[in-house]
């Protein structure tokens, strides 16, 4: 499927999970001729598939911290890119700063040495013999005049200089927190790159799972031996062996959650299996492969339904088919719970396979 949330063991120990794998793993009552206690490898499988859907406190506190530590990423990523906006716009208004005060600094320099000159020129006329009233009044004219202009340029320069003082602050402070924000971002990420690698680490489930595969095929011999109907249960309306009920029920509840909703025809008893040997067409009721039949049915004794081990699962009432929607998320994710398919038959999915 293109879209479904990711089935990590779900994994916390409770009681109530603790007291539900009890039920899975003992048949109730002493055992006698009507029930029989279930067979320590179907108990081993359903330990292990227990475990391997059900996580560790560690392992969920650990998700938790990285779902955080992703959400701190996303806030530092927008900081970073928030910092650089307004560590451009800092460097921006720096560049201007430095030319205003370079150009405001020569004005009043300029100003100066013509206030001087003005000064000077004013210092002549003054000292000039026989003394010339109209050329001593015009050059004071030219000094107050002079002298006006000087004080404005020192304004002038006494702001933009202000104004470099407070730009280089802002860049400053524009620049550091933008490293903050990238240093952060760097440590998150660092962080997150070790929590997703100790999740690895803490992850089970596959091993788990590997293992109950490993002995799926010794529990349908130790089932077979002793099975009674006394040792199924029903899920979600499927019958079928209480060992599996556990995987069995989160396998359709993942499902579900995924949008896929499943269930089908877990458990039958032999006379049935007869029946539909009959119905399906085999040459002979005992001895024919269940390829010969019309459609495949295995020979009675011989079926994992008649154990509880396998299932023919339905989605909307239907069989699936190797198109499905529900085929294709068994597929995906059946193996998580201990189901695998029997290739010739998209609807039927089992322990072994078988």
């Amino acid at each position: 499927m293109t879209t479904r949330r990711e089935h990590r063991p779900g994994w916390i120990f409770t009681a109530t999970a603790v007291a539900a794998l009890a039920t899975v793993l003992t048949v109730a009552g002493a055992p006698s001729p009507a029930s029989a206690s279930v067979p320590r490898t179907a108990q081993r499988w359903a330990s292990l598939m227990f475990h391997s859907l059900t996580p560790t406190p560690q392992y969920v506190q650990l998700r938790k911290t990285l779902a955080a530590q992703r959400a701190s990423l996303v806030t530092w990523s927008e900081r970073i890119g928030t910092g650089r906006t307004a560590h451009a716009a800092a460097q921006s208004a720096l560049t201007t700063a430095i030319t205003a005060d370079e150009a405001t600094r020569t004005q009043y320099a300029i100003a100066r040495e013509a206030l001087a000159s003005a000064r000077n020129r004013l210092t002549l006329a003054s000292q000039q013999r026989p003394r010339n009233a109209a050329a001593v009044a015009a050059a004071k004219t030219v000094v107050t005049a002079t002298a006006k202009t000087t004080a404005a340029r020192r304004g002038q320069a006494g702001r933009a200089a202000a104004a470099l003082k407070a730009a280089q602050t802002a860049s400053r402070t524009a620049t550091t927190r933008l490293d903050g924000a990238i240093a952060a971002w760097q440590r998150t990420s660092a962080a997150i790159r070790t929590n997703q690698q100790r999740l690895i680490e803490l992850d089970k489930s596959a091993e788990l799972a590997g293992q109950a595969a490993a002995i799926s095929r010794n529990v349908v011999t130790d089932v077979r031996s002793r099975f009674v109907v006394a040792d199924t249960t029903s899920v979600n309306g499927v019958t079928v062996h209480k060992s599996v009920s556990f995987a069995f029920r989160r396998m359709l509840a993942d499902a579900k959650a995924d949008g896929v909703v499943l269930s089908g025809g877990g458990f039958r008893t032999k006379q049935r299996q007869i029946e539909l040997r009959k119905i399906n067409g085999c040459p002979d009721v005992w001895k024919a492969p269940a390829s010969s039949c019309r459609v495949p049915t295995a020979i009675p004794g011989q079926s994992l339904h008649e154990l509880g081990l396998a299932v023919d699962i339905t989605s909307g009432g239907r069989s699936l088919t190797a198109n499905s929607a529900g085929f294709r998320w068994l597929s995906a994710n059946a193996s998580k719970y201990g189901y695998v398919n029997l290739p010739s038959e998209p609807w039927h999915w089992s322990i072994t396979g078988g």
